[in-house]
C-alpha cells in the first residue's frame, strides 16, 4: 500500500484481523476452533504434496466407499425436477415428519405425534436449538468425557459444563453412579450412544438406571416448582450397531422419559449422506415447538428436495434393507480388520490396547509407547507426539482424545473407517507395527 494512494477494503480488512481491542463478542472470541479440522487440514496438505496417507480421522465417509442410497439420490433428482426448490416449513415438510414418525413407530417401537418432529439441516443446528431451547446462562449441563462438540456447545450457550470423566472399564460411557451427585443441580444431560469418538454403545440397563434416575429428580422438581433436567440423547449412529450391541432408547425402557428426552438424529450417517443434510429432533412437544422457532430464525432447514427425498427413502424398507446390508457390512469390515489388526499387536507385547467395535465408523485404540525413543532420538511423552510420529512413520492419521475434551495423556485415539478402503487399512496396519517394533 503506497503513501498516497488510498487504503482499498481489501487492505482495511485485512488489516482488522491485526488491530483493535473488543472486535468481536466474548463469546465468539472464547470460542476454540476444531483440533479435528485442524489435524484434517494437516493431513490434505500431505496428501497434496504427493503422501499417501490411510486417513483415520474424519467421521465421514467417502462416496467411492460408501455412496447414498440409490433411491435417495434419484428422489433429489426427481424433487428437484418437479420443482421443490423454495423455502420449507421452518419445521420440515409434513410428508417428512410423517415418514419420521412412522420410521420411529416401525423400527424403535416408539410412538409420537407430528408435532414432536422437526427437521433441520442435519443434527449440529438441532443440537444448538437444543441449547438454546432449554439452557440459560448459568445452567449447568453433564456431559461425558469423552464426548463431540459439548464443550463448544456449551460455551455458545453461556452455560456451566459438569464433565464426567469416563473410563474404557465402563466403555466411555457415564453409569448412574457418575451421574446420579449432579442430577439435583443439572439442567441437561448430555448422553451420545453409539458414542462419537469411541464407537461404544451403553448398557441398557445402565440406561434404564438413569431415565429411572431423572424421572424421579424431575418428579421432586415438580413439588418446587423448579424446571425439569431434560436427556439429550443424540444416537444419530443407532443404525449402525455391529455384532450383538442392541440400540436402546430411554423411553423405551421407561415410558416416562418421553416426557424429557430430546432425540438427535438423521441420515447423516445411517445413509453415509453427511452432505445431504437432513436431520430431525424428537421430543416433548413444548420444547420441539421452541427449537423450530430458535431454527426458524436462523434458517437451518433442511433444502426441500432432500426433505421430500428422505420421506421415499425411510418409508421404503426394503430398500432400505438391502442398502444396509451393503453398507453396514462394509463397515463392520474395515472396524474388523482395524481391530483385529490392533489385537494383533497388543498380543505381541506392543503398547496397544483396543476395545471392540459396537457401533459406529470408530474404533478406540490406546497407542501408549510413552518414554520410548524414536529412530531421530525423540523421546514420545504426549499423545500429540504420538499422532505426529505416527503420521510420519507410518502415513496413518488418527485424532488424540483431546480432541473430544479428555485432558490427560493416556494414549487413546479415535479411529474413523468410514472414508478408507479395507486394502488402505490392510497396508496401513503393518506400517504401524513396524513403527512401533523401531521405538527403543
Amino acid at each position: 500500500m503506497s503513501a498516497s494512494a488510498p487504503p482499498s477494503a481489501l487492505d482495511l480488512a485485512a488489516l482488522a484481523k491485526q488491530t483493535g481491542p473488543n472486535r468481536v463478542s466474548e463469546m465468539a472470541g472464547g470460542l476454540v476452533a476444531s483440533e479435528i479440522l485442524k489435524i484434517a487440514g494437516q493431513i490434505r496438505g500431505l496428501v497434496q504434496g504427493g503422501k499417501s496417507i490411510c486417513n483415520l480421522t474424519v467421521g465421514d465417509f467417502d462416496p467411492k466407499q460408501f455412496p447414498i442410497p440409490e433411491r435417495l439420490r434419484s428422489e433429489i433428482v426427481k424433487a428437484l425436477d418437479a420443482g421443490e426448490t423454495n423455502y420449507p416449513p421452518s419445521d420440515g415438510v409434513l410428508q417428512l415428519r410423517q415418514s419420521v414418525q412412522r420410521y420411529y413407530r416401525r423400527e424403535l417401537g416408539l410412538e409420537y405425534p407430528v408435532e414432536s418432529i422437526l427437521i433441520a439441516g442435519g443434527a449440529r443446528p438441532l443440537i444448538y436449538a437444543i441449547y438454546r431451547a432449554v439452557v440459560d446462562e448459568g445452567d449447568r449441563v453433564v456431559y461425558p468425557l469423552p464426548s463431540w462438540n459439548n464443550t463448544h456447545y456449551i460455551h455458545m450457550a453461556g452455560a456451566q459444563g459438569v464433565p464426567l470423566p469416563c473410563t474404557s472399564g465402563n466403555r466411555f460411557l457415564p453409569t448412574l453412579e457418575d451421574l446420579a451427585p449432579e442430577l439435583p443441580t443439572a439442567r441437561l444431560v448430555c448422553l451420545n450412544s453409539p458414542l462419537n469418538p469411541t464407537g461404544t454403545a451403553i448398557d441398557p440397563e445402565v440406561l434404564r438406571g438413569i431415565s429411572e434416575a431423572i424421572v424421579t429428580e424431575n418428579r421432586r422438581r415438580e413439588t418446587t416448582g423448579a424446571g425439569p433436567v431434560y436427556l439429550m440423547y443424540d444416537h444419530i449412529y443407532w443404525p449402525l450397531c455391529v455384532g450383538e450391541t442392541k440400540h436402546v432408547t430411554p423411553p423405551e425402557l421407561v415410558p416416562e422419559m418421553a416426557r424429557y428426552t430430546i432425540f438427535v438424529d438423521g441420515i447423516s450417517k445411517a445413509f453415509a449422506a453427511t452432505g445431504v443434510r437432513v436431520g430431525w429432533s424428537v421430543g416433548p412437544v413444548d420444547v420441539i415447538e421452541r427449537m423450530s422457532a430458535i431454527l426458524g430464525h436462523v434458517g437451518a432447514w433442511a433444502p426441500r428436495a432432500e426433505q421430500v427425498a428422505t420421506a421415499a427413502l425411510l418409508d421404503d424398507a426394503a430398500g432400505r434393507a438391502a442398502y444396509n446390508a451393503t453398507f453396514l457390512s462394509g463397515i463392520r469390515r474395515r472396524l474388523d480388520v482395524t481391530y483385529q489388526a490392533l489385537a494383533a499387536m497388543k498380543a505381541k507385547g506392543l503398547p496397544v490396547d483396543v476395545i471392540a467395535p459396537m457401533g459406529a465408523i470408530y474404533l478406540s485404540a490406546r497407542i501408549h509407547p510413552f518414554g520410548k525413543r524414536t529412530r531421530e532420538g525423540k523421546v514420545l511423552n504426549t499423545n500429540e507426539e504420538v499422532r505426529a510420529w505416527i503420521l510420519a512413520a507410518a502415513q496413518i492419521g488418527i485424532i488424540p482424545f483431546q480432541a473430544f475434551g479428555v485432558p490427560d495423556d493416556a494414549g487413546w485415539f479415535r479411529l474413523s473407517v468410514g472414508a478408507v478402503s479395507e486394502a488402505q487399512i490392510a497396508e496401513a496396519m503393518p506400517r504401524l507395527e513396524a513403527a512401533l517394533a523401531t521405538l527403543t
